[in-house]
C-alpha cells in the first residue's frame, strides 16, 4: 500500500483525489491537510463517517507525524512552491495539480529533488486528454507558426493564463519559426485585447461560473485553419492521471514537469 496525504483536501479538485485514494486497492489515505479546519479527523464529515483520517492545519506537522510516502498536492499558487519544497525536503513524493510556477522555482526543485533523489511531478493537467491536445499542438506548430490558445476555466480559478496554456506555448515554441503575429504597427484600444504574449503567440484568458477546464490551440495559414481542443467537464477527468502519478513517481529520483513526461 502506498501512503497518501492529500493536502488541500476541501477544495473540489482535493475532494476528488480523496475519493480517488478511497477508490484504488493499492493506495491508503493515511492524512489530510487543509489551512483552517474545523474538524480533527474527516470521519467528523457525512460524507466520510466511517474513515479514521487525522485532519492537519499545518504541513510540516502533518510530515513529521504521519510521515507519507506521497503528498498530492491541489491548494493555491501562493503556497505551492514553499509546500512542493517543504514535501521534497521531508524525503516524501510530491505530485502537485496547483499551478502558478515560474520557470525557476520549478527549476530549484528539480534540483532538490535530485539532491534528495526523490521523484515528484507537477502536472499543469492530469487530464490525459490534456495532455494529448499539448502534444498534438506541438507537432502542428512545426507547420502552423500562427497560432493562438484560448484557455477557459471556472470564475474561481486564481492564475492567469493557466497552467496548462503555459505549458502548451513551452511545448509548441519547441517547433514552432518564431515569428511575431499580427499586423506590423497592431494597436489595442483597449489594453489586453489581444491577450498575453508567449514568444509571439497570443493566449486568452476565460473565466466564467459553470467551466471547468477547456483549452482550443488555433492555427490559421492561407485558406486553411486547425483548431485542437479539449475539454474537461469534470473533474473526474483528471483523476486517473492523478494515480498514475502517486504510483510512477516511485520510479524516479528527480521531479517532472508535465504528465507527458511519465506516460
Amino acid at each position: 500500500m502506498i501512503r497518501v496525504a492529500v493536502s488541500g483536501y476541501k477544495g473540489k479538485m482535493g475532494h476528488e483525489v480523496v475519493k480517488t485514494v478511497l477508490r484504488e486497492a493499492d493506495l491508503e489515505l493515511v492524512a489530510v491537510l487543509d489551512k483552517d479546519p474545523t474538524e480533527k479527523n474527516i470521519n467528523e464529515l457525512t460524507e466520510f463517517s466511517e474513515l479514521n483520517v487525522p485532519v492537519y492545519a499545518e504541513l510540516d506537522k502533518l510530515l513529521n507525524e504521519i510521515n507519507p510516502e506521497v503528498v498530492v498536492d491541489f491548494t493555491m499558487p501562493s503556497v505551492a512552491y514553499s509546500n512542493t519544497k517543504q514535501i521534497i525536503q521531508h524525503g516524501a513524493r510530491a505530485v502537485v495539480g496547483t499551478t502558478g510556477f515560474t520557470s525557476e522555482q520549478i527549476k530549484e526543485l528539480q534540483t532538490l529533488s535530485s539532491e534528495k533523489k526523490v521523484g515528484s511531478l507537477i502536472a499543469p493537467n492530469f487530464a490525459v486528454g490534456a495532455v494529448l491536445m499539448m502534444q498534438f499542438a506541438e507537432k502542428a506548430a512545426e507547420y502552423f507558426p500562427n497560432v493562438e490558445i484560448i484557455e477557459l476555466h471556472h470564475d474561481k480559478k486564481l492564475d492567469a493564463p493557466s497552467g496548462t496554456a503555459v505549458k502548451t506555448a513551452e511545448m509548441m515554441a519547441k517547433t514552432r519559426e518564431k515569428i511575431k503575429q499580427g499586423a506590423n504597427g497592431e494597436v489595442e484600444s483597449i489594453q489586453g485585447a489581444r491577450g498575453a504574449d508567449y514568444e509571439g503567440m497570443r493566449i486568452h484568458s476565460v473565466r466564467l461560473p459553470g467551466l471547468v477546464a477547456h483549452q482550443e490551440v488555433i492555427f490559421g495559414d492561407v485558406g486553411q485553419g486547425l483548431t485542437i481542443r479539449h475539454d474537461s467537464y469534470d473533474r473526474i477527468s483528471f483523476m486517473s492521471g492523478v494515480a498514475l502519478a502517486i504510483r510512477k513517481t516511485a520510479e524516479y529520483d528527480t521531479l517532472i514537469y508535465g504528465l507527458e513526461n511519465i506516460l
